[in-house]
């Protein structure tokens, strides 16, 4: 069983690449999630509330959730670097975000699986051949799930849906409720899916993921909710594909953990008819 293959079915990390090239001045990055590839030169970072780092090899950069932070470059030489914008989500977005380390440092040298990915990357960067940005950002995307990969393997997630998947008891829980968000789970149906006791399943859920498993279903389907409604589905049809008998039941559940009425996300036709 591939334990993240129904979650990035619905919500695969992405990357938009915007600089590719020899950074030769100081630069900061807004409170957004980043990814930066450090190719060559001499590299400085530096966030706010920490001690600056200094880089000198081949390094990648991984900011999941967004933090200020700024580079330092020596002028004559600069940086040669590749670096995107990253969306995960988080509470209003994909569950992706949560429980990854606020920044990631991978030193390409003790990461040779991701040096084949960083090439190609580096070679289209400093090119100009056709379909530039489109090979960019798909590389990216590939990267992204590489380090999501290896960062959950290595342990260093603590809590969330990637923290829960890390487990094969619960990953077989969270994949029952990925791949079908609109079934009556019950706690029962859940634990059983889990192979535990109910209260042993309870209590390892609520630990992993940090929400109970039926609090879990809900962000899940209210996630899957916000992608149909941003695509125009009417929500009477919304409603049907993520659980709800009732158009006004869904709405009530969307209003409160969204913030507001999924009618203002609905397409025209439902707003018209």
């Amino acid at each position: 069983m591939d334990p993240f293959a129904a979650l990035f079915a619905h919500v695969t990390p992405r990357a938009r690449t915007f600089f590719a090239g020899n950074l030769c001045n100081t630069v900061e990055f807004g409170p957004e999630g980043h990814l930066h590839l450090f190719k060559g030169g001499v590299l400085t970072l530096v966030q706010p509330g920490a001690d600056d780092l200094d880089l000198h090899e081949p390094t990648l950069l991984f900011f999941p959730r967004g933090r200020t932070h700024r580079f330092r470059v020596d002028p004559d030489r600069g940086a040669d670097l590749v670096c995107a914008t990253v969306e995960l989500g988080g509470a209003e977005g994909n569950p992706i975000g949560e429980g990854l380390p606020e920044l990631v440092i991978m030193p390409l040298a003790g990461h040779p699986t991701l040096a084949p990915v960083c090439d190609l990357l580096v070679a289209e960067g400093f090119a100009e051949g056709g379909g530039r940005q489109a090979a960019l950002d798909r590389l990216f995307d590939y990267l992204l799930i590489l380090i999501v990969r290896h960062v959950v393997a290595g342990g260093r997630v603590e809590s969330g849906v990637l923290a829960g998947l890390a487990d094969p008891r619960l990953a077989k829980a969270l994949t029952a409720i990925h791949e079908a968000p609109a079934k009556a789970w019950t706690l029962e149906d859940l634990a059983e899916a889990a192979g535990m006791s109910r209260t042993r399943f309870a209590d390892l859920f609520r630990t992993r993921v940090g929400r109970t498993p039926i609090d879990y279903l809900t962000a899940w389907r209210m996630t899957l909710a916000r992608q149909l409604l941003a695509k125009g589905k009417p929500v009477k049809s919304v409603a049907a594909q993520v659980g709800y008998d009732s158009p006004a039941a869904f709405s009530r559940v969307f209003s409160r953990t969204s913030g507001r009425p999924p009618r203002e996300l609905a397409g025209k036709g439902d707003r018209d008819g």
